[in-house]
């Protein structure tokens, strides 16, 4: 099932499928590598306001079309061509890329997995990053190549990095500017997984309907949960997370709680570690 974008907002630098619950948001610039210019960032933003209220799109997969990913900010139609904008207008565009790529992807209201088919490099880790799990072909080019062109991996990707590669790792990307691939990516948990790239799709999809399994007012809370308490003092996450539990479970409107500990206990007919538990009368 496509989404055509004419008249939305989208269609031009950034493509919207959904398939079976799954919303596949392509970035389309793959004669740029899908380098991120001022297109891709106001696109992105209007496929994702509208993602929110779509109830047939319960996971969302950021990918590139043909062979990369993304290769990281356009410098020419991103910076350069930009400086001559009104501040505002300049100032707007930054807070825009800054909120898709990361803020807002981070603690998206629908699950997001990085479905890496090719070039990764510079920016684009703010949005492999941003997403909740990432999944890279083999033979997909990873890279921090920002020390060679003089400058440091700015924006908020050094940061991004930091939070998800040893630092041994990280500064070693970071100082030499080398690439690595796919599967030096997962060893590094920088990925969660990665797969030749002809089974890139289908393992995707797997972990999308794996999700899709999950109540999904409670997945999200687990997952703005976590953000939080990585940030938090032992005493603080505990207050925290209890809070967050009692209100997970108040605000969950269809009792997944006591559903879940009823097929546990009186049904037995459901076991967490195998799965989720029934939602089908949700």
């Amino acid at each position: 099932m496509s989404h055509d974008g004419a008249g939305k907002g989208w269609g031009e630098n950034v493509t919207l499928a959904i398939e079976d619950g799954v919303a596949w948001v392509t970035l389309n610039r793959p004669d740029k590598r899908n380098a991120i210019n001022p297109g891709i960032v106001y696109e992105m933003t209007a496929v994702m306001d509208a993602l929110e209220g779509m109830d047939e799109a319960e996971v969302i997969v950021i990918t590139g079309a043909g062979n990369a990913f993304s290769a990281g900010q356009d410098l020419k139609e991103y910076f350069r061509e930009t400086e001559a904008w009104p501040p505002h207008e300049r100032d707007k565009l930054f807070a825009m890329n800054a909120a898709w790529q990361w803020r807002r992807t981070m603690f998206y209201r629908k699950p997001t997995i990085a479905a890496v088919n090719g070039w990764c490099f510079g920016g684009a880790f703010q949005v492999l990053i941003g997403c909740d799990l990432a999944i890279a072909a083999e033979d997909a080019t990873f890279g921090l190549s920002e020390i060679n062109w003089g400058i440091i991996p700015a924006g908020i990707v050094t940061k991004s990095v930091s939070m998800v590669m040893s630092q041994r790792d990280a500064m070693y990307y970071i100082m030499t500017g080398e690439t690595f691939d796919g599967r030096q990516a997962a060893e590094m948990k920088l990925v969660n997984k990665a797969v030749p790239a002809d089974q890139l799709h289908a393992e995707v999809t797997k972990l999308a309907q794996t999700l899709k399994a999950k109540n999904q007012h409670v997945l999200r809370g687990a997952k703005t949960a976590y953000h939080h308490v990585r940030q938090m003092g032992w005493d603080q996450a505990l207050e925290y997370l209890m809070a967050k539990a009692d209100s997970t479970t108040f605000r969950d409107r269809t009792q997944g709680a006591a559903k879940g500990m009823s097929q546990f206990i009186d049904e037995k007919r459901y076991r967490p570690g195998l799965g989720a538990y029934d939602r089908s009368g949700d």
